[in-house]
Order: C-alpha cells, then sequence, then structure tokens
C-alpha cells in the first residue's frame, strides 16, 4: 500500500508540475487512492454531518464529520477539531451533548467525532475505548495511527491548517487527548480534556516536539476519574499532569488561581500557569461540586463546548496566535 501511494504522489507532483495546478480529475484520483487504501466510504448522516467508516489495519472503523455550512469551497487554512467520546460511549452519543456545531458554524471549523474500538484485554472488556494506557493496558489498538490517517483523509478532502489541529475529549477522550500531544505532537497544536487525565504510560514516555497549550476541566467530586488519580489503575493527579506541561513548557512555576463565585450551581476555580514558551498556557478549571460529566452553563455554570473552543483557539503549533 505504501508503495502505491509513494508512485501515486509523485505522478501528482508531475501533474502539477506541467499544468500549474491541480485539475478536477486529479483531485478526483487523489481521492479515489484513498478509498482504496482505506476502503472509505462517506454517506450523509445528519446535517452537514457524513460518517465515514474505513478499514484501518485491519479493523473496521469510522468517524463522524461535521463541515459547517458557512464553510465553502472557497474556504482555505480551516482550523480541525478532533472531539473523542469517553470510555464505552459512542462518536453519535459524544456528539449529542457536545454540541460543537452552532460555535463550528460560527467559527468556521470542521469537527471530527471518531469512534474508538471495542477493548477485550485481561484487565477489561468494553464495547470502546482509546488505548492511552492505565486500564487499557494489554490494548493492541493503534489509535494514534488511526487519527493520523483521518487528518490525512481530511486534509485530502478540504484546505485544513495543518498548524490548527487540536484534540478534546471526555473522560478516556480527555486521556487519548493528552496521548496525541505526546505521540502526534507534530500534528497537534493544542489540547483540553474534561475528566481526563494521563496515563502513568502517557505520562512516562511523553516526549512533545514543541510547547503546546493545554486546558483541563475537572470536578473535585469526581470518583472515576479522581481529581488525586488512582494509583491502582495508572491514573496521574490532576496536579501531576498539569505540573508536567509547566515543567516542559517552561512556565513560571507556581500558577495562579483566581475563584468566580456564581449561584446555587457553584463556583469554578481558575488555576493558570502563564510565562510560558512561545506564550502557550497551560489552565484547569477546577469545579469543587462536579462529578464525572461534560459541565453545561445549565448545571456548573460554564460551557465545557465553549471554553474549550475559546481557549484552544487562540493558539496554534507554533505557540499564541499574533
Amino acid at each position: 500500500m505504501k508503495a502505491n501511494k509513494i508512485r501515486f504522489h509523485i505522478l501528482i507532483y508531475f501533474v502539477l508540475v506541467s499544468c500549474g495546478a491541480s485539475s478536477p480529475s486529479s483531485e478526483t484520483n487523489q481521492t479515489n487512492n484513498f478509498n482504496q487504501l482505506f476502503d472509505l466510504n462517506c454517506l450523509p448522516y445528519g446535517i452537514n454531518t457524513q460518517k465515514c467508516t474505513l478499514k484501518h489495519k485491519n479493523l473496521d472503523r469510522y468517524f463522524l464529520i461535521y463541515k459547517p455550512a458557512s464553510i465553502s469551497n472557497q474556504f482555505v487554512n480551516v482550523p480541525l477539531l478532533f472531539s473523542l467520546h469517553g470510555y464505552g460511549s459512542s462518536a453519535e452519543f459524544h456528539k449529542s451533548y457536545t454540541g460543537y456545531e452552532s460555535l463550528s458554524e460560527e467559527e468556521r471549523f470542521i469537527v471530527i467525532y471518531p469512534q474508538g474500538y471495542k477493548l477485550e484485554t485481561t484487565l477489561a472488556n468494553s464495547s470502546s475505548h482509546w488505548n492511552s494506557g492505565a486500564w487499557t493496558v494489554g490494548s493492541n489498538v493503534d489509535d494514534v495511527d488511526f487519527i493520523k490517517t483521518i487528518i490525512e483523509i481530511i486534509s485530502d478532502q478540504y484546505s485544513i491548517d495543518q498548524n490548527r489541529i487540536y484534540s478534546t475529549g471526555m473522560s478516556n477522550g480527555g486521556f487519548m487527548s493528552y496521548h496525541l500531544a505526546c505521540k502526534l505532537s507534530h500534528k497537534i497544536a493544542a489540547i483540553a480534556s474534561v475528566t481526563g487525565s494521563m496515563s502513568k504510560q502517557t505520562f512516562d514516555t511523553c516526549d512533545p516536539s514543541h510547547p503546546t497549550s493545554v486546558l483541563q476541566i475537572h470536578g473535585l467530586s469526581d470518583f472515576v476519574v479522581p481529581y488525586n488519580g488512582n494509583n491502582a489503575v495508572g491514573m496521574m493527579s490532576i496536579d501531576e499532569v498539569l505540573g508536567f506541561w509547566a515543567t516542559f513548557n517552561a512556565c513560571s512555576p507556581n500558577p495562579v488561581a483566581v475563584i468566580d463565585y456564581f449561584n446555587e450551581k457553584g463556583s469554578v476555580e481558575l488555576v493558570q500557569y502563564d510565562s510560558c514558551l512561545n506564550n502557550v498556557e497551560v489552565n484547569l478549571l477546577r469545579l469543587p461540586n462536579m462529578n464525572h460529566t461534560w459541565p453545561s452553563l445549565n448545571n456548573y455554570n460554564i460551557s465545557a463546548t465553549k471554553e474549550i473552543w475559546n481557549f484552544l483557539s487562540r493558539f496554534d503549533i507554533n505557540g499564541k496566535i499574533n
């Protein structure tokens, strides 16, 4: 497959050189090449949404893609956001409660909701997971390459800003977003995690290629992924995670904390490491009353969806956008 792909790109190169631009037929050929490589098939799945199935490393995988109507074919350098579901969950359910669609229409970015694969190990059994260490140890699913492959496929179809590819997720999806920031750093500009953390395996082997902005949203009443971690299954504490990224990004060692009190739904504490390399940021939104959930204005005074995009959109792979 790899040899065929190389020969294909050489052919495209000579077409571009001789013609000065890509022709409709060459673009069709390239798309067909991806279809053949991955047995890719995309069908309509709701408003402005497609469900794309593919064969990745002999596994049947799929993802949902939401392309806002506000992005026409003339738009170039469009940001791309991956939103990853939690353990045992699905892309469809994750899409239903995160609600990035209205934001993506306003801000003009594409959203990808990938589907994790089933887990069958001696430690755990589940309908879906992301292979990011901790309780998923023993999985042989290559989710890093799966995400990389999706980036290649989407970049072939749309003019994606390769400096503004982000990942976020809920719980196991948050673990995977940290894993991508470590293992696919040359592609991922910044990440956000809701009720997730870093596994010990990710933490111990993390070697990013650039300063990386990180946002963590976590509740002190979360007993599924405890704020103070869980050594028994290899979950790092949130303070350890933030400390790692603050050190890697050469931020000021002492974070600044500001508490906002709202109403009976509780308070929100912003913990921020500043003065980092490339003006990146390491931020925590800590909610004393929140459990293992995706916070919204109705239940915890903040919309995780809006907070995540407002944070991530300020950075690209080179740091803070001027």
